[in-house]
């Protein structure tokens, strides 16, 4: 299926005004990779270009200017110089299918041996009569998937940087992870290849990354490639010196020479032959590009005292986002269209503040509008449920059909959200059919969950891999499966030929040739809501309940059809920062729908962690563990330990789940995290938590701070907002001192480019207008507890800690805010009080009258 991703940074050119042609040539810039929701360009373009630079390029900008065109001059030496008629054909953004640049026909996946945990579903031939290198130990689905390469991969280390500093050869590092669909095209198309994996083994040290596992490398490299590039994505590839300082990146290739791109074997063999040639200027080069890459990542305090005015940042945040707003269709991009979850709980938060005013209006109805237009659109699964990853067309109709956890667990948050604010029950349903995907397909015995599942899967057995396969149904299917005739309609009327009118099935199929040039997809179809419940109804003269009865029996036939095709590869390796989101989810979603079972459900997420990714004695997080036999879990030898993401991913879920639960025992664990978080990560300098602890990433050129909200929110955002939850909480002023630090230490990037960091702009909103701690004096299990717990959970108050005092001074949190032991119960009954600027209310018994103090 077609992508025209070329994309770029997140909603201005990380470097304005900078070509990547500078550096890599014109025929090498991306093209087709597994695009990065955090680059994709949108409307906002101009605007926010225009904020980012009225003060003129930074400094590090011109830096990086004058590195680029110092390597500009080597490459015109004929390291990466393309045919005469490349650069125009490829100058064309998104004018090329990816079948289009290909010049050799797919050569066949390969299947890994039984029992193999990156296998993919295929009919390939049997890997027994192959050698495999030495990925083969590892743990990884994405390296093991490359373990029977023709090519002398190493992991991430030692051992290869000493054989590249040894023999004085160059990197070659490759970047993606399991469920990248164009990761799988250049391992079947490229890295299959002898002679290509011959030129790798000979010329380079190839080695290979899996990014999921670990982001410090991704972060560091792909900086690199969007800021010398167009774009970036996955695959990534990028050429190294051997102190592993980049000089050259890029993210998919085609092995051979083509139309409108040079192959890999081109690449190759240039730079090669400049290695040997030219070795010193690029090695100046690749320093000068080092350099730059240095200053344009350094985020500090510097002479800044404050952070910036929430006022000012909240309006131009949500400025910004109404000139993408896409009116039609919701979302704020064109194709490829992301679900950012980010955005939608920055236009929350920012209708909450200004509910009286015309652009609160216009949020709520933004944030709303997006959410029924993606449930309604086939970028949701209607069948299985839970989420794709990202939509193809403006429409959400033709989706890339792989399903990560991060997003399942960010939008059963926002859907909940959805509903505590319209109180319409659609939102509600979306989100419990998330968590009902979540629990069938990506959850472990082990409590723990699942990072991801494939895009690609074999149409029948023994058949090569397709996209879509496993979600796409034809007409002749629906009506065969589905014949049972309609009771009470107005025309003659087959179950099958409701869903068909219902969900836009067409004989010819729904997937334009635009998206499908190859035609492989013609006369299939994605399930996607065309009509109402009532429109549905009134089109054959049905009562609605019954269509919605009929829809939904419909579709549990196909679900259970659907289970006996060939299904996509899973990723089962399970991430810590992810399982911390997933723990949010099902935390988040359970208080709100006040469904005890999700609750239950966030807990033993947080019982995972504790007993398999937690290293009691030093304190710190794992960051990945493998399924074994079993409820088992693996983790690889040596282990590899958590980043700033796992910690405030994890730190956050702690705090849903204690509201959630009331179990302070999780409040504490969360105490305990931030403290090593603080000590690992913590810039005592700037301000601000780099990506990755000092000792970690052996030789890495740079320490990045992450500083976009894209797919996920930045790891900085979310360490923010829990600075401040942990500081209502317990009143330490260290965690409020470490927050308004972190806030002003990213001020220059709130200031230039809001939009880029929505979740930090709500955070600085919150703390500059303040925490409200809500307390419910009384018994966890009673029912007026309960009933005035509900009350809170059921409104929408993003600025707020909930706190149960049950307990007497000796209790942790009375340990921790001595005022909670002189709030008293009225006449023995369950008791709230709202507290803020060191006041409380008045003791409040009755939901009702709680509801009205909170809605004020």
């Amino acid at each position: 299926m077609s992508r025209d991703s070329e994309i770029a940074g997140p909603y201005i050119p990380n470097f304005p005004g900078v070509s990547g042609h500078q550096i890599l040539g014109p025929d090498l810039g991306p093209l087709k990779p597994e695009p990065s929701p955090v680059q994709f360009r949108t409307r906002p373009l101009g605007s926010a270009q225009r904020l980012a630079t009225q003060s003129g390029p930074a400094p590090s900008v011109h830096r990086l200017r004058e590195a680029m065109l110092v390597s500009r001059a080597w490459l015109g030496s004929g390291l990466l110089q393309p045919h005469a008629r490349l650069g125009r054909a490829v100058s064309r953004r998104g004018s090329s299918s990816r079948d289009k640049d290909r010049s050799a026909s797919v050569s066949s996946s390969e299947t890994m041996p039984a029992g193999g945990k990156g296998s993919r579903t295929s009919g390939a031939t049997n890997t027994a009569q192959k050698v495999p290198n030495r990925l083969i130990d590892e743990k990884s689905p994405y390296l093991l998937q490359h373990a029977y390469n023709p090519v002398d991969w190493y992991p991430w280390g030692q051992e290869a940087f000493g054989k590249a500093r040894k023999e004085n050869k160059p990197i070659f590092l490759s970047v993606g992870y399991s469920t990248c669909h164009w990761c799988h095209m250049m391992e079947e198309e490229t890295f299959q290849n002898e002679e290509i994996g011959r030129l790798l083994s000979e010329d380079f040290v190839s080695v290979k990354v899996d990014r999921e596992e670990q982001p410090d490398v991704d972060k560091v490299y792909m900086t690199f490639v969007q800021a010398t590039s167009s774009g970036g994505g996955w695959p990534m590839n990028v050429w190294l010196t051997p102190s592993l300082q980049p000089f050259v990146g890029g993210t998919y290739f085609p092995p051979e020479d083509g139309l409108t791109r040079v192959g890999f074997r081109t690449v190759l063999l240039r730079i090669r032959d400049q290695w040997k040639q030219n070795k010193s200027t690029l090695l100046e080069s690749s320093q000068r590009v080092t350099t730059a890459l240095l200053a344009r990542s350094e985020i500090s305090m510097g002479d800044r005292q404050a952070p910036p005015l929430a006022a000012t940042m909240n309006s131009r945040c949500f400025q910004q986002l109404d000139e993408g707003y896409d009116e039609e269709y919701g979302g704020f991009a064109e194709a490829p269209k992301f679900p950012i979850p980010v955005i939608l709980s920055f236009l929350f938060s920012y209708w909450l503040g200004h509910r009286l005013t015309q652009d609160g209006s216009r949020a709520q109805q933004m944030a709303l509008h997006t959410l029924k237009m993606m449930a309604n659109g086939g970028i949701r699964d209607h069948v299985g449920q839970g989420f794709h990853r990202y939509s193809t067309d403006r429409q959400w109709q033709v989706p890339h059909f792989e399903k990560m956890l991060y997003d399942q667990a960010q939008l059963a948050v926002s859907y909940s959200q959805a509903f505590q604010i319209s109180g319409d029950e659609f939102y509600s349903d979306i989100a419990k059919g998330i968590l009902q995907y979540v629990d069938r397909s990506l959850s472990h015995r082990s409590g723990g969950f699942y990072s991801a599942e494939d895009s690609d899967s074999a149409p029948e057995r023994g058949m090569q891999p397709r996209e879509g396969a496993f979600y796409m149904w034809t007409v002749r299917e629906l009506q065969c499966l589905l014949p049972e005739p309609v009771v009470g309609a107005s025309e003659p009327l087959t179950v099958g030929q409701l869903l068909t009118k219902h969900y836009g099935l067409t004989e010819a199929g729904n997937v334009s040739l635009c998206q499908d040039p190859k035609g492989e997809l013609q006369g299939q179809n994605v399930l996607t809501v065309r009509y109402s419940l009532e429109l549905t109804a009134a089109r054959f003269g049905l009562d609605v309940e019954a269509v919605r009865g009929l829809l939904t029996s419909g579709l549990d036939k196909l679900f259970q059809v659907r289970k006996q095709r060939p299904k996509p590869h899973l990723d089962s390796k399970m991430l810590t920062a992810w399982n911390g989101l997933m723990v949010s989810g099902y935390a988040v979603t359970g208080a709100v729908l006040g469904i005890e079972r999700l609750v239950n459900r966030a807990t033993n997420g947080a019982k995972f962690l504790k007993r398999h990714m937690f290293d009691v004695a030093t304190g710190r997080l794992k960051r990945t563990c493998y399924a074994g036999t079993g409820a088992s879990v693996e983790h690889s030898t040596p282990p590899r330990w958590g980043f700033l993401e796992d910690y405030a991913f994890v730190v956050r879920g702690l705090l849903d789940l204690y509201e959630a639960s009331q179990e302070s025992a999780w409040l504490e664990w969360a105490l305990r995290l931030q403290d090593t978080q603080d000590r690992l990560f913590w810039d005592s300098r700037g301000g601000g938590y780099f990506c990755s602890e000092a000792e970690l990433g052996p030789g890495l050129p740079l320490r990045v701070k992450d500083d976009q909200d894209g797919a996920e929110p930045s790891a900085n955002s979310v360490a923010a907002h829990n600075l401040l939850r942990l500081h209502g909480f317990t009143r330490h002023k260290d965690w409020l001192d470490k927050c308004v630090c972190l806030l002003t230490a990213f001020s220059e990037r709130m200031r230039r480019v809001p939009v880029a960091l929505p979740e930090m702009v709500r955070t600085l909103s919150t703390h500059q207008q303040g925490l409200k701690q809500i307390v419910i004096c009384g018994d966890a299990q009673a029912k007026d507890t309960k009933a005035l717990l509900q009350c809170v959970h059921s409104l929408y108050i993003p600025n707020k800690v909930l706190i149960l005092a049950d307990g007497g001074p000796s209790s942790f949190l009375s340990r921790q805010l001595p005022f909670l032991s002189t709030l008293r119960r009225l006449e023995d009954r369950a008791t709230a009080y709202v507290c803020e600027n060191q006041a409380c209310s008045m003791p409040i018994t009755e939901p009702c009258e709680l509801r009205k103090l909170l809605l004020q």
